[in-house]
């Protein structure tokens, strides 16, 4: 009997102890848990896995060209971007239209073909324009590749590097008003003068393009993603210098029926 109660007051006696012990083991919990959730909040999991992954991301982002669309939209929007390479006819230093490309404003292609030229090519220039012999002889012709261009940018705005030799070589004009030339584009000038399609791109868009044979459509969409990224300040500088224009035009306008009142005052007089 004794043998046996003796186990039983042990326990007795630890029931006693239990409680002071019971609340300090709580406390202790309590902080623990406490210290727990203040590891996970402040130190959450994504920031190591951010560390692991760090070295892939940045790996991956350095190699990323900013000049591949975003998307498969190969739709006609309001505004597209061209860019032709040329070749040599007559005596080689007369250039003709070798190949043109055109993308929407997303960067996809909407046109891109080699043309024949109605000329003979006497000079391929395949070390900038990338065109070889093969590229024509089944090429379309220079009529064809003119009508379809003309079709694919009137009445939108037109984006390009130094258009003014694109639109010679199709013999093609386009309304001033729709023109976006990032070689004239003034916060892209340099000292007041125009800088080379490669070194804006390499600049502003962190993009390496015309390293050896040119390819037209990374330079349409070095040209369109140039004109995206200023659209706005570019469209504002427009529409305040068609204000400007505007007011000055009136003010020629006001001044002009004055001069007129008094050369017919003076004619009456001398008639009288």
């Amino acid at each position: 009997m004794v043998a046996a109660g003796e186990p039983m007051k042990k326990k007795a006696k630890q029931n006693l102890l239990n409680p002071n012990w019971v609340q300090l083991q709580q406390k202790l919990k309590l902080n623990n848990k406490s210290s727990r959730t203040y590891k996970e909040e402040d130190t959450p999991k994504s920031i190591l896995g951010k560390r692991k992954e760090s070295p892939n991301d940045e790996s991956d982002d350095s190699q990323i060209d900013p000049l591949i669309p975003v998307n498969d939209d190969s739709s006609l929007t309001d505004a597209v971007a061209i860019d032709c390479e040329m070749v040599g006819v007559g005596q080689g230093n007369k250039s003709a239209l070798g190949r043109v490309t055109m993308v929407n404003k997303w960067g996809n292609v909407l046109y891109d073909e080699f043309v024949r030229p109605v000329e003979r090519v006497v000079d391929f220039r395949t070390k900038i324009s990338g065109i070889r012999p093969r590229d024509l002889k089944k090429a379309i012709d220079f009529w064809t590749a003119q009508k379809r261009v003309a079709e694919l940018m009137k009445g939108r705005i037109l984006v390009g590097h130094a258009l003014q030799n694109d639109l010679k070589a199709l013999l093609l004009s386009h309304p001033k008003k729709d023109i976006r030339d990032t070689s004239e584009y003034q916060p892209f000038l340099k000292s007041g003068c125009r800088r080379a399609l490669r070194h804006l791109a390499a600049e502003i868009l962190g993009a390496e393009i015309q390293s050896g044979e040119h390819c037209p459509i990374q330079d349409a969409r070095a040209a369109m993603l140039l004109y995206q990224r200023n659209r706005k300040e570019w469209e504002r500088s427009l529409r305040d210098q068609f204000r400007l224009k505007k007011k000055q035009n009136k003010r020629k306008n006001k001044k002009k029926p004055k001069n007129e009142d008094t050369s017919n005052a003076n004619h009456a007089i001398i008639e009288s």
